[in-house]
């Protein structure tokens, strides 16, 4: 069995459902989430994806990796817009991975951004 042709959801986890609506929702600007059995909200996304939020207050913010990326087309306007209603994009400087001070660091042909979510979940936007 091969999962390449299934569809890929995020999974995260948060100790807070309205703080993490007010993010997902208010700033990341996700709608149409479905509420699940788990007491967490799924949002469509692009070409059939999704991210879906759950209530865990035990592992919300505990991974150091980024949990879910968001593919864009110019990550400069997508980086503005998200800072204009109160996002705040991580500095790095870690060899490879170096920000400029938006927050945008150029890896070749990408182009990244991360942010952080209320219980510090990873969240990337990037340009390929």
């Amino acid at each position: 069995m091969s999962l390449s042709e299934s569809q890929a959801i995020a999974v995260i986890a948060v100790s807070d459902m309205g703080k993490a609506r007010d993010f997902y929702e208010g700033l990341l600007g996700l709608a149409s989430g479905v509420e699940r059995p788990d007491g967490g909200i799924r949002y469509p996304c692009g070409g059939g994806t999704s991210v879906h939020i759950y209530p865990s207050p035990d592992n919300a913010g505990t991974s150091t990796a980024t949990l879910v990326g968001f593919s864009v087309d110019d990550i400069e306007r997508a980086v503005d817009e998200l800072t204009a209603k109160g996002a705040t994009f991580e500095q790095y400087d870690l060899g490879q991975i170096k920000t400029d001070a938006k927050g945008i660091a150029r890896l070749g042909d990408a182009v990244s951004a991360w942010l952080k979510d209320p219980d510090g979940n990873i969240i990337s936007v990037i340009q390929e």
